[in-house]
């Protein structure tokens, strides 16, 4: 009966593994935090305002963590796996995620950003704070938008400005020519 019992608990650890590294598979951030000493309450708020930038937070193992993180951009992550871990990943803009992150954290002592990466590359806790610092997505396509059409309305304005200055030089030359006659 034990065998059993040990034989469902590794099916269930490699569910664990195989979920988590389809996961990791389709996200672009992940960033582990120290979560120790807080509350349900707590955590569920986190949670909660995770959700909103499309992000999430999981308690998982090291070890299953591990494994499920090999072959994917988030490995670095392994040298890092040391205590209580929670994972908080993100599929949206990860500047929304990361500011709610930041956020979190310096309202809660107790939870505390160790280290995250993001497509591939490695960030400190600082470099997770200026991603936090940095705009949204919504705000940066604004901007961009805002930049395209100018370019495009000035543009305009320059063509505009040859056929009205011909207008104009043919309107002079017509009020000359009423005043000769």
């Amino acid at each position: 009966m034990r065998k059993g019992a040990n034989d469902l608990d590794r099916v269930t650890k490699e569910q664990v593994v195989s979920e988590l590294h389809e996961k990791l598979k389709t996200v672009n951030l992940a960033i582990l935090a120290d979560y120790s000493g807080m509350t349900v309450a707590q955590i569920t708020d986190l949670r909660n305002q995770l959700r909103k930038s499309h992000g999430e937070m999981r308690v998982v193992k090291n070890n299953l963590l591990g494994i499920a993180s090999e072959n994917t951009d988030f490995s670095p992550l392994n040298d890092h796996l040391r205590g209580p871990m929670a994972l908080i990943v993100s599929s949206g803009d990860v500047v929304t995620a990361t500011k709610a992150i930041t956020e979190f954290a310096k309202k809660n002592e107790k939870f505390e950003i160790k280290v995250g990466v993001l497509d591939g590359t490695l960030l400190d806790t600082a470099q997770i704070k200026v991603l936090a610092d940095l705009p949204g997505r919504d705000v940066l396509m604004a901007n961009l938008l805002s930049v395209m059409v100018g370019v495009q309305s000035r543009f305009v304005n320059v063509l505009a400005g040859v056929p009205r200055q011909f207008v104009q030089v043919i309107e002079a030359y017509r009020v000359k020519k009423e005043q000769a006659n």
